[in-house]
């Protein structure tokens, strides 16, 4: 077993928490999703197909994997947020965009809106690996509508995805739209304990 714990620190009340949304806000990613779930899913195929030896990883396939390999985590982009005070929420994802909005949404007590056409999909990625794939370690955050975000922060874009809206009986706490309507979103990104 393996473990790694890393500590810092922030000026008190200064810290982007997940319980800070607001319904209005809008939501927002860094990045691209699904890149890690990917090469992890060819990683998985490359390991069935090499039998006994390790498997090598052929050159044409290295920028696919290097999303799953080598991520990038976005604190320059997440101390950005907070010097500027343009975030009202926020996480990172590393359980899959479902499941870590719902994080979000729950702390907060509102309920989310996405629209899948506005999703980036990392190249090579599907929808589903886009949504619940974990281990991206791109920013999710809602902004105020009236706030005035950049397209990048430190040459990573950023994408609005949704909004937040009231949490209300008898409704899901994220509802997917797409062109063929509107669906409850399940969180299936991975589940600590369960």
């Amino acid at each position: 077993m393996a473990d790694i714990v890393l500590v810092g620190a922030v000026p008190r009340g200064r810290a982007l928490l997940r319980s800070g949304a607001r319904a209005g806000d809008l939501v927002y990613v860094t990045g691209a999703l699904g890149g890690a779930a990917a090469g992890l899913a060819r990683l998985a195929e490359l390991a069935g197909s090499a039998g006994p030896n390790p498997p090598q990883v052929p050159e044409k396939l290295e920028a696919l994997l290097a999303h799953h390999l080598y991520p990038q985590p976005r604190i320059r982009q997440g101390l950005f947020l907070r010097r500027r005070g343009l975030a009202t929420a926020a996480l990172d994802i590393s359980d899959g965009l479902s499941t870590d909005l719902a994080h979000l949404c729950e702390e907060s007590e509102v309920a989310a809106e996405v629209n899948a056409e506005m999703l980036p999909i990392h190249t090579g990625a599907t929808l589903a690996q886009a949504l619940h794939g974990g281990e991206d370690y791109e920013l999710l955050f809602t902004a105020p509508a009236a706030a005035r975000l950049p397209r990048t922060i430190f040459n990573v874009a950023v994408t609005r995805i949704g909004r937040i809206v009231r949490r209300r009986m008898g409704r899901p706490t994220i509802t997917l739209i797409t062109p063929k309507g509107s669906q409850p979103l399940e969180a299936q990104g991975w589940e600590h304990f369960s």
